[in-house]
């Protein structure tokens, strides 16, 4: 009898084990990165592929492993019963009960899933042999299960099989980063440049271009030596050129370009004729997304493109350093003035020019105002409000407190802005 009892702890022991690696290969190998798994599978890790081809039908995986570990415990739990039965009666039913559910809780799922998420790239690697094994065992069973199940759902108007992630790829690497930088893991400046690439599908010209009110531009019928004075004073490379309107855009000058005609004419500026220096101007559409619009400077080597709205009037310009600067972030040389559009004042509050960007501000400030319905500062209290506030009036909304400093005619041109606090709110 004695020996019979150490046999059936044996198998007991064995089978609590047994549920031990199922409990831990569902935790490691749905935690476990499908990006490091597919790099380490491309350099040739077999354990790895593995690891890929099992997490591809992942409901597969679960049903299996779950399958499985409920058939050891129930077998456990059963071979413990009708131990104890024997040993103490009826009695024995409560004692199984008591024993197995400690050992089940403790040893066959909180050990080995907590072991499992401590790291589980390295135990996901670890246990695919006996997940492949299980897989090869009580694959047909979960699908059968998984089947039952499809159909009992679909009675209540649930289809699995058109569920899919309500994120897109690039919300979910997003969503990443963003996790990662609230833990620590990435600063906050690989954040922003990820997010910035991300966006590019996502922003319009219009959304990063400079508007045609804050564009520098000459006059085609003006002196030659003014525009030479004029183009020569631009901390700009590229100056556009227009005839008759300032919407007129007829061409484009560089500045070296300028220079070498200069030089060739011996510094007699009456030989030089402003629109044979002038390139072509190129028209985009206002609509056009700056993935694709980066992807034309790249095709045609260009550098500056004037901004048209579907009516073809012109509405500002964009270069390659914008767009660059949406992932990298401002982007200053020797030649730049360094413009304040953003002043952090003492008191916690922010005085922002009108014109300045909300992505940029969001970026300086790691704010989340909403860039959706408006490009700047301003266009968001106007859109807000939906009126053209006056001087001294304030408004509250996201979080912030928006105070109207000065305003030019039906322009907004400066604002200050306070975080709200807890103190505020309840106030």
């Amino acid at each position: 009898m004695t020996l019979e009892i150490w046999i059936f702890c044996g198998v007991i022991f064995g089978l609590i084990l047994i549920s031990a690696l199922f409990a831990g290969s569902e935790t490691a190998l749905t935690a476990v990165s499908r990006a490091r798994m597919h790099r380490l599978s491309n350099r040739g890790d077999s354990r790895a592929k593995i690891v890929d081809t099992l997490i591809e039908k992942r409901d597969r995986l679960i049903g299996v492993m779950l399958i499985g570990n409920n058939l050891i415990n129930i077998l456990a739990s059963s071979l413990t019963t009708s131990m104890l039965l024997d040993l103490f009666g009826q009695a024995g039913v409560a004692y199984a009960t008591a024993i197995m559910t400690v050992l089940l809780v403790v040893f066959a799922e909180v050990l080995p899933k907590s072991w499992a998420v401590s790291n589980p790239d390295r135990n996901a690697l670890s246990l695919v042999r006996f997940a492949q094994t299980a897989v090869f065992v009580f694959g047909p069973i979960s699908d059968l299960v998984n089947w039952i199940v499809r159909q009992i759902l679909a009675l209540f108007g649930i289809n699995l099989a058109a569920g899919a992630s309500m994120l897109s790829a690039q919300e979910e690497l997003r969503g990443t980063v963003d996790f990662l930088h609230k833990e620590g893991s990435v600063v906050k400046g690989d954040r922003d440049q990820i997010g910035g690439l991300l966006d590019l599908r996502e922003l319009e010209v219009y959304d990063v271009m400079i508007h045609r009110t804050d564009m520098d531009s000459v006059n085609a019928d003006d002196p030659i030596e003014t525009i030479i004075t004029e183009i020569l004073a631009s901390h700009h490379t590229r100056i556009p050129i227009w005839k008759d309107a300032n919407d007129n855009i007829v061409g484009v000058v560089h500045a070296k370009d300028l220079v070498r005609a200069i030089r060739d004419a011996n510094r007699d500026f009456s030989k030089i004729n402003i629109m044979k220096v002038a390139t072509k101007p190129w028209f985009v559409p206002d609509t056009t997304s700056l993935q694709d619009q980066l992807n034309a400077f790249l095709r045609r080597k260009a550098h500056i493109a004037i901004v048209v709205d579907e009516y073809g009037d012109v509405q500002g310009l964009i270069t390659l350093e914008d767009i660059l600067e949406e992932i990298v972030g401002d982007i200053a040389d020797e030649h730049d003035i360094d413009v304040q559009g953003c002043r952090p004042q003492p008191d916690g509050s922010v005085l922002v020019d009108g014109s300045v960007p909300i992505r940029d501000l969001n970026r300086a400030l790691d704010w989340q105002l909403p860039d959706a319905e408006a490009t700047t500062i301003a266009g968001l209290v106007i859109h807000e409000t939906q009126s053209i506030p006056k001087e001294k009036q304030a408004f509250t909304f996201h979080g912030k407190r928006f105070t109207i400093l000065k305003r030019e005619k039906n322009r907004i041109t400066r604002l200050r802005i306070r975080p709200i606090g807890d103190d505020d709110k309840a106030s």
